[in-house]
């Protein structure tokens, strides 16, 4: 995947990280949505955002028709399924795009999660949480350590993001092969 859309969440979490700028590369461009900007309120975020506008690492994504069209389309379907959490409009707009252009999405949203599993227009979209990008990175070689588990660890305290532990032991399994 070269290209990826991330969402609010994903961004606030992932700007307080230290080695945030690993996502850079692992895609050539990563899109924000401009309705996830207008979500953002942290400063530190939004510095940080800022300045990968400006070097061309992230880049404005504009919702177009077509994009708004299914994003609302989701947001409705996703209140309408019991068990499944609501998908605001920006997380929405991520997962249109990565339907409609191919994006993998990053996000923390539940709702988004959950949607990729549960609608089936969504099945082809491909979803990373920060668990994904740290592991992808460490895949490649992105990231050296000889103890994966520090990363993940390093991560967590600096955000304050709490993996799921199940997830986060397969994917150290995994690792570790």
């Amino acid at each position: 995947m070269e290209y990826a859309i991330a969402d609010t969440c994903f961004l606030i979490d992932w700007a307080l990280w230290k080695r945030r700028d690993v996502i850079f590369d692992l895609f050539k461009v990563v899109f924000t949505p401009e309705l996830v900007l207008r979500e953002v309120r942290s400063e530190r975020t939004l510095e940080w955002i800022t300045d990968m506008l400006t070097r061309g690492s992230l880049a404005l994504f504009t919702e177009t028709p077509d994009i708004l069209d299914i994003a609302r389309s989701l947001v409705e379907r996703s209140r309408m399924i019991p068990g499944l959490r609501g998908v605001d409009l920006p997380e929405a707009v991520c997962l249109a795009a990565g339907k409609l252009r191919g994006y993998l999405v990053l996000t923390e949203n539940r709702g988004a999660l959950m949607a990729v599993d549960l609608l089936e227009e969504l099945r082809d979209v491909k979803v990373w949480r920060a668990l994904e990008v740290i592991a992808e990175a460490l895949r490649r070689d992105i990231i050296k350590t000889s103890n994966p588990r520090v990363i993940f660890k390093e991560y967590e305290d600096e955000t304050h993001h709490r993996f799921p532990r199940r997830d986060l032991e397969v994917i150290l399994d995994e690792l570790g092969r």
